[in-house]
Formats: structure tokens, C-alpha cells, sequence
């Protein structure tokens, strides 16, 4: 029974054998170091300063109890977190919030289907926060995080991080995002000098701090897979089962897997890597279709940026985002309203990773007005206020279609979405409209 037993622990993905961790000591040996002298280090390019902070008590929170909504302060969360969900200006459980988190904060399992935009970004990272603070681990090592999320796209792990900064910004854990297209050494020595708390990665960029041992996964005691999907269809599923055969195996840690889609393959993975999970299921028409405005206008392929030209000029749009499905498409339609007078930006899978994220600080801080984007942008990109969504060309998938109008409408705030149907994009539009549940009314403009 007790050999069993071991091999059971020894096992794929479980603990590393005596040489691993011969190797990992003599890698980390000058790294030893405790959480509480990690305090105040939470960034993902280098810790910050601990700084004098302001007397905060939960009192200083008010929110009402209301029929149907769930408070954050329902949840029995440490005040350090509940501190950072008021900054941030969150009051009540989104839907899916309120039915992972009284489960996940007791360690089970989840997996979730919902779209970008439902919040399931704060519902893993606050069970992640909770989980690190009400267990804290005195002694620790460089480049063993206890929280490791994955997501497929570059954009969708930054977008992570900073959710992740924004709620752990009064905890003094440690947050580091790693993904391809950065800073490799800069990235290695926040792994090696750092103790990290929560790591959030892309696969690619993962699998290379892996083969170097700059990072282990063996002590991840929360695995986070978002966008399951996506990273199917990406062709991520060979790296993500090699970093999850890292971890610890599925008895010995925490799953959450969160997925648009429940497909086939995806539940392939779930049975793999979850254990006794809560199912959660959030409809896409819930998610941004109830506070967006939605127009089709019929036109001609020959006539579309004439009609773009003209509601730009009537709607004025406060931010907007234009969506094309090719990038040399986007790139000239940038450049066209650029010379209209327009302060346009691009973000296409042409434009490299530092000029992205320049450009979508340039977007979030207004001082761009449109971002045109093929469907690169269309998961994990959250600005606020943006007041319009035009599709240029309709996307080849319904459910980008959602996650395009999904960027508008945010929060419970009116949107607008314009979609253009030319004769080319016509044969896309039943497909659409099978999957909404709903027929588009064509306006002629």
C-alpha cells in the first residue's frame, strides 16, 4: 500500500525525482528566501517599492445587501483582497463570479463556459489570491510559483496580469507575466530572483523557461487553462500537456478550466485534468448582446469605406474599434483614416509584440480613437468606454463574432455594433444568425 502509494505521488506531473532536485537546489541555492521578504513585489517587470499605506478597514467598503446579487464581502475574502476589488470599483458578483466562487474558494474544481467580458478573469484570480493568503508557505524558493494561469494569446496573458495586479494590489504577493515576443532575459530574472506567487504565461514562452529550469512547476498548488478552445485550435494542446504533466498531479492541486465552447476535444481535457468539477455554463447571449445595440447595413463591397467614412462622421464614435479579417485590409483602412484625420492605431498579428502593447495604451488612454484589428484583438482585450464595433467584414466564426460586440457594452454600459454585409460576406450571415438565435433586420444606408 505505502509503495502504492508513492509511485502514486512520483507519478506524471507530480514531484521531481532526487537529481531534479539536486538540479533545482544548486539552481535556486542563493534565491532562498521567505514571502514576507517578497513583500510588496508585484509587477510584472520588477517589484515595486513597499510604500506607506493608508489605514483601511472592511467598514470603509459599504456596499447594500440587494435581492439576486452577490456581495464580494459575502465571500469571506481577506480584507487585503477585498481593498483591491474596491479600488478597482467592483461592488457585486457578475454571474459567473457568483457561482465558481462559493465553490472554488473551498479548493473544488471548476470549469466554465463563458465568453470574454462574463468576468471569469476575477472569478479565477480571486480563488487564486484567496488560496496563496489563507495558506501562507514561510519558507520558499525562486522559480517555483504556487498559481499558474495559461492563456493562448500574448495579449489575453497582459490583460491577465494586470487583472491580476489590480485585485492582489494590497496583498504584497507577487505577480509575473511571462509571454513570447518580450524581454527573454528580463523575463528569466524575474523568475530567478523573484519568489512569484502567481505566474501567468503563455504556452510557448512557458515550455522555453521549462527546458532552461528557470522556472517548476512541481509546488502549483492553482492550474488555470483559459480560453480551452482557443488553444485547441491554436495547436497549444501539445505544450499545455506537457506543462500540466509539470504540475502536480490532478489530486494534488486545484483545476480551473474555462472555455467558450464545451466541444468534443475540450472535454477530452477535462476529464484529463479536473477532478469532480463544478460545471458553470453562462449563455452568449447574456454576455454583451443585452446592452449592444445591433445594426446590419446592406451594402455594396465597392461602397463600404465611403459608408464607414459617413458613420464615422454621425456617430462620432467616443472609441471605437474597427474589425477586418486580413491584415493588409486593416493595415490600409489605418492607413486611409489616418489621412482622413483620424488618430488611428493597428493591431494586427503583423504588428510586433512592444508596438501592440504601446498601441493598446494609446487606445485605452484616448489618445488614439480607433483601433483597427482583425479578431487578434477580439478575446482577453479590455478597455473601457469603448462606444463602438463595426464590423468591416463579418468573421468566418459566429462565436467572434460575439467576442467582437463583446468589446462594447462592458459593465452594464450601452454599446453600439455595426456590421457591414456586402455580397462577400452575405453567405456568412445564416450561420450568424442560426447561432444568435435571432435575424438581422438589413437597413439600407
Amino acid at each position: 500500500m505505502f509503495k502504492k502509494l508513492i509511485e502514486k505521488v512520483m507519478g506524471s506531473g507530480t514531484k521531481p525525482t532526487s537529481e531534479e532536485n539536486g538540479r533545482r537546489a544548486n539552481t535556486t541555492k542563493s534565491q532562498k528566501t521567505n514571502t514576507a521578504a517578497s513583500s510588496g513585489a508585484k509587477s510584472n517587470s520588477k517589484p515595486q517599492t513597499k510604500v506607506k499605506e493608508t489605514p483601511w478597514s472592511v467598514s470603509d467598503f459599504k456596499v447594500a445587501p440587494q435581492e439576486g446579487k452577490t456581495r464580494f464581502h459575502d465571500l469571506g475574502l481577506p480584507d487585503s483582497v477585498l481593498r483591491g476589488i474596491q479600488a478597482l470599483g467592483f461592488e457585486y458578483c457578475t454571474p459567473i463570479q457568483a457561482q465558481t466562487l462559493p465553490q472554488t474558494l473551498r479548493n473544488r474544481d471548476a470549469i466554465g463556459q463563458a465568453q470574454t467580458g462574463t468576468g471569469k478573469s476575477a472569478a479565477f484570480l480571486l480563488t487564486i489570491l484567496n488560496r496563496i493568503l489563507t495558506n501562507p508557505i514561510q519558507e520558499r524558493f525562486a522559480s517555483e510559483p504556487r498559481a499558474l494561469v495559461i492563456a493562448p494569446t500574448r495579449e489575453l496573458a497582459i490583460q491577465i496580469g494586470k487583472d491580476a495586479e489590480g485585485l492582489s494590489k494590497f496583498t504584497g504577493l507577487n505577480v509575473v507575466t511571462v509571454v513570447g515576443g518580450m524581454d527573454y532575459e528580463k523575463q528569466r530574472k524575474l523568475l530567478r530572483d523573484h519568489v512569484v506567487d502567481v505566474l501567468i504565461a503563455t504556452p510557448g514562452r512557458l515550455i522555453d523557461f521549462i527546458r532552461s529550469q528557470d522556472v517548476f512547476l512541481d509546488q502549483v498548488e492553482v492550474l488555470v487553462l483559459d480560453e480551452a478552445d482557443r488553444m485547441l485550435d491554436m495547436g497549444f494542446i501539445p505544450d499545455v500537456k506537457r506543462i500540466v504533466r509539470a504540475t502536480p498531479a490532478k489530486e494534488y492541486r486545484q483545476t480551473l478550466l474555462f472555455s467558450a465552447t464545451f466541444n468534443y476535444d475540450v472535454r477530452i481535457l477535462i476529464d484529463q485534468w479536473t477532478k469532480d468539477p463544478l460545471q458553470v455554463v453562462i449563455e452568449p447571449d447574456t454576455v454583451a448582446t443585452d446592452t449592444v445595440e445591433q445594426r446590419a447595413y446592406l451594402v455594396s463591397e465597392t461602397e463600404k469605406y465611403n459608408i464607414l467614412k459617413d458613420v464615422l462622421a454621425d456617430e462620432k464614435p467616443e472609441l471605437c474599434i474597427i474589425f477586418a479579417n486580413r491584415r493588409d485590409l486593416t493595415r490600409n483602412l489605418c492607413t486611409k483614416l489616418n489621412k482622413e484625420g483620424y488618430k488611428a492605431v493597428l493591431l494586427s498579428g503583423e504588428v510586433s509584440q512592444d508596438k501592440r502593447i504601446k498601441t493598446l495604451e494609446d487606445f485605452r488612454q484616448g489618445r488614439a480613437q480607433i483601433m483597427v484589428a482583425t479578431d487578434v484583438a477580439g478575446r482577453g482585450i479590455h478597455v473601457d468606454g469603448i462606444s463602438h464595433v463595426i464590423n468591416y467584414t463579418l468573421p468566418e466564426n459566429p462565436e467572434d463574432y460575439v467576442h467582437r460586440i463583446g468589446r462594447t457594452g462592458r459593465a452594464g454600459a450601452a454599446g453600439v455594433s455595426i456590421s457591414f454585409i456586402s455580397e462577400d460576406d452575405a453567405f456568412l450571415l445564416p450561420d450568424l444568425e442560426e447561432y444568435l438565435g435571432k435575424k438581422f433586420e438589413l437597413i439600407q444606408p
